[in-house]
């Protein structure tokens, strides 16, 4: 591009490019004319937008893979932070199991319900044990990391199950 086409301090947005068409000899009161280009979107913008969309479209139904992932996150930080939180967390871990117990002498249920409410408090009881566990050693300590997994993977095929059945 010559000096006389180019843009000489003019403040553009990011992505677009502005080129200024010099004055004509014959008109020499008319301002320069100006063209706005924007720039074309690279192919990765392009898959982080799709799949980007697709993520907040779906948001509701991966909302376990989403808390699964801040776990880990939070795990990490309080890990680095204080590996003696753990010890702290440790006792929150029989706090599903005491609401089981509670559940079932305040309201009994038998067959599927009982079920459900076993399943999702030794889900629960888990997840927090993993939660305990890993805020001590690191979210990626020994076997902490495929204990993490299987309890996502279960938490995401539950939370999909009960959202079609209701």
């Amino acid at each position: 591009m010559s000096s006389r086409t180019r843009a000489r301090g003019a403040k553009t947005t990011a992505g677009v490019h502005t080129v200024r068409i010099p004055r004509q000899r014959g008109r020499r009161a008319a301002e320069p004319f100006v063209i706005v280009v924007p720039e074309r979107p690279s192919l990765t913008r392009e898959a982080l937008a799709v799949i980007g969309g697709w993520l907040w479209r779906s948001r509701r139904a991966l909302a376990p893979t989403g808390l699964a992932v801040l776990a880990l996150a939070v795990a990490a930080v309080l890990h680095v932070i204080a590996w003696w939180s753990g010890l702290l967390l440790a006792p929150t871990a029989t706090g599903p199991l005491v609401w089981l117990l509670v559940m079932q002498r305040r309201r009994p249920a038998t067959g599927s319900v009982l079920a459900w409410r076993i399943g999702l408090a030794v889900l629960t009881s888990s997840a927090l044990a993993w939660l305990a566990v890993a805020a001590g050693f690191g979210p990626l300590a020994g076997a902490l990391e495929l204990w993490w997994l299987l309890t996502l993977i279960t938490a995401q095929s539950a939370w999909l199950i009960v959202r079609r059945t209701h």
